[in-house]
């Protein structure tokens, strides 16, 4: 109920202005906590829902969790802003709510390597438009249905619109190599010093730094429009809360420092209580990524926040649909495997068990052996009103 009034309350706030700083908005004095003055809401930034509609406990489905039970605030308690998109008929697809025009049918049958794929999209015409650029990694993210599930080869977009196919396994591809590229080049390396870009894999749902130089190609799904979308614009509100003016979330400034299992989790930010307002909860992963700043690694995330825990991993409400005893995470400290190599990234979108023992994965889980941590941080966000 709270993101639908959110999205009620965002299309009565649309603002062409756009000269706001991206850091403080302009309105830092404006006093925070219940009752305060709220700065105007730009709305060029809108995070819409993943399209998890069913809920979980730590091992299965159950029924619809009332407040203050076990596991209530998960990712279906808050829908958010709906899909909604156009068929142009013409080989673009419009995404009303972002602004975004989308190429509908990206290289399938013809991977590129990153630096092919930035040129492609530079070089492309469809619709009649030339003004086609690589995605960043958070236009991806808009476009992404968390519903997917490559144990029933159901990807993580709406199929309806995007064209998509599973790679040719002949070729020596894996089933889940369906990785898209962005224009988001990490600030950092990974494995042993190497050069990486950020990219959204629409077969198992995860973002991690790929690295540019190993002679593997990729696909690219172009995109024009909309060019502030994934900008944010923070403002400190002065009571221990941020305010983001272009996606109308408040966040807690702060983390407690503490770590919690999945069910802790989403406890914890459903009993804040801060600066006046106690409608907090656990954000939804896509929420958690729209505040990523992937111009930094240690972590990244913007200095307006203050991080306990510089190498520290936070919890997202979304269920790992593919492993429903998994949920969604954010590392904003380095992705790293059971030996403390960063892997994937600051910044990458990872899952681990909601509940256990991290002693039970001594060599870690996946193709990478990613760290298994379980016991992750919390920043709770809530809608700025």
């Amino acid at each position: 109920m709270k993101k639908l009034l959110l999205a009620f309350f965002l299309l009565l706030t649309v603002s062409c202005d756009s000269g706001s700083s991206s850091n403080n908005g302009g309105g830092s004095d404006n006093g925070g906590g219940a009752g305060g003055d709220t700065p105007d809401l730009v709305n060029t930034y809108e995070i819409i829902a993943t399209g998890v509609l069913d809920f979980f406990d730590d091992e299965a489905e159950i029924a619809e969790p009332s407040p203050g039970e076990p596991f209530f605030g998960q990712d279906a308690n808050y829908p958010g802003i709906e899909f909604s998109y156009q068929d142009n008929g013409d080989g673009t697809v419009s995404d009303l709510n972002t602004g975004l025009m989308w190429q509908q049918t990206p290289n399938l049958g013809d991977k590129l390597s990153w630096d092919d794929s930035i040129d492609y999209c530079d070089e492309l015409t469809v619709g009649g438009y030339t003004d086609w650029r690589a995605p960043t990694i958070k236009e991806l993210v808009s476009i992404t249905n968390f519903t997917g599930d490559i144990n029933t080869f159901t990807p993580y977009l709406d199929t309806e619109y995007f064209d998509f196919e599973y790679p040719d396994t002949s070729t020596g591809d894996r089933d889940i190599d369906a990785q898209y590229v962005s224009s988001d080049v990490y600030v950092a390396t990974v494995f042993d010093g190497q050069s990486c870009f950020f990219g959204f894999n629409f077969a198992d749902g995860r973002i991690k730094c790929y690295p540019i130089d190993t002679g593997q190609d990729w696909y690219v799904r172009c995109v024009r429009g909309q060019t502030e979308y994934g900008e944010n614009n923070f403002v400190d509100n002065g009571d221990g809360t941020i305010t983001d003016l272009a996606t109308g979330l408040m966040w807690q400034q702060s983390d407690d420092g503490a770590t919690r299992n999945w069910e802790e989790a989403l406890a914890y930010a459903e009993g804040l209580e801060l600066a006046g307002y106690d409608d907090w909860y656990l954000p939804n992963v896509k929420e958690l990524q729209g505040i990523v700043d992937y111009s930094r690694d240690d972590p990244a995330i913007d200095p307006v926040f203050d991080t306990a825990d510089s190498e520290g991993w936070f919890w997202s409400n979304t269920t790992a649909y593919e492993q429903i005893s998994f949920a969604m995470y954010i590392a904003f400290g380095k992705a790293t495997d059971y030996l403390g190599v960063d892997v994937h990234g600051a910044g990458a979108m990872r899952s681990d068990p909601k509940s256990g023992d991290p002693a039970d994965y001594p060599t870690g889980n996946g193709p990478q052996s990613d760290e298994i941590r379980i016991f992750n941080y919390v920043r709770a966000v809530r809608i700025a009103q």
